[in-house]
């Protein structure tokens, strides 16, 4: 059973307290350095399924509805396929939670990251850690490296573009509260103001409507837009990084949340030991290089 909110916030204090006491912690870490901590610094204390976790004994993991592909599979993120289910299933059971100890929760994208209590222990849904992002929130560290990339109807002026000067001129939209969106109006800063959406699903309309030239979406979601959804489009091609920097998912956790450092843990081991990178070629293989717009 659930603990209310403010007695599930006395439980977790008093279990954080309690390994602070004994010296080794899976504490809460600074605002600014969430997901910056060094691998191993709470392997003491990560006692494998027997985290402070909301439901004892369980793992809570939330994600939006629809589940897209290539992200996962089929709309039901239980079932353990599709890249993000994968990479969810992996890091329980590394924090020592099998399959049926795993319980899924609807969150919609936004309120994932928004501030105030969860009701999680942690969120996958193709979330850019940024620093604005963790004045609300912690996150892992990066589980993927992801590029930006835009999707224009085959016979559109918009799928002619070369370069990001050759996008100011036309309309494009994103879903509202992503890194898509932020490169539409800080990289390309085009002349006519960005179309928002609540959901990929109305961007992908409005492209097939004509109420958008084109959409920006990250790399992986376009290949397979473009290959099942709307197949008379085409990837117009990708940005660049910003800052030299890779944009980068990480799992989003509650601020201050003591599984933050161990769930960090689970996801370094697996990209140490090859996991994330064979999970990567099983689900998002079809995400190969596209043109690079400068």
């Amino acid at each position: 059973m659930h603990l209310a909110p403010s007695a599930l916030r006395r439980a977790v204090a008093t279990a954080t307290i309690a390994l602070l006491a004994t010296a080794v912690g899976c504490a809460p870490q600074p605002e600014e350095t969430a997901s910056d901590q060094p691998s191993g610094s709470a392997a003491g204390a990560c006692a494998k399924g027997e985290l402070a976790t909301e439901t004892s004994g369980k793992l809570t993991i939330a994600t939006d509805e629809p589940a897209y592909e290539p992200w996962f599979k089929d709309g039901e993120p239980s079932n353990g396929k599709g890249f993000e289910s994968a990479v969810a299933y992996a890091v329980a059971e590394r924090l020592g939670y099998d399959k049926n100890a795993v319980v899924w929760q609807k969150v919609p994208f936004n309120k994932a990251f928004a501030p105030g209590a969860k009701t999680f222990d942690f969120d996958i849904n193709q979330v850019s850690i940024s620093d604005e992002r963790r004045k609300a929130v912690d996150f892992s560290t990066g589980y993927y490296d992801v590029r930006q990339a835009v999707i224009a109807l085959k016979d559109s002026e918009a799928a002619k573009a070369k370069s990001i000067a050759d996008l100011r001129k036309v309309k494009l939209g994103a879903q509202v509260g992503t890194t898509s969106l932020n490169y539409i109006d800080d990289v390309v800063k085009p002349e006519q103001d960005a179309a928002a959406f609540a959901k990929n699903d109305q961007a992908k309309s409005a492209l097939k409507n004509g109420q958008v030239d084109a959409i920006v979406v990250d790399l992986p979601t376009a290949f397979y837009i473009t290959a099942a959804e709307v197949t008379d489009a085409r990837i117009v091609g990708q940005f660049e990084n910003q800052g030299g920097t890779p944009e980068q998912f990480g799992l989003v956790l509650d601020k201050g949340s003591a599984l933050t450092a161990c769930v960090s843990d689970a996801v370094d081991a697996l990209r140490k030991d090859g996991t994330l990178a064979r999970i990567e070629q099983e689900w998002l293989s079809d995400a190969v290089d596209a043109p690079v717009l400068k």
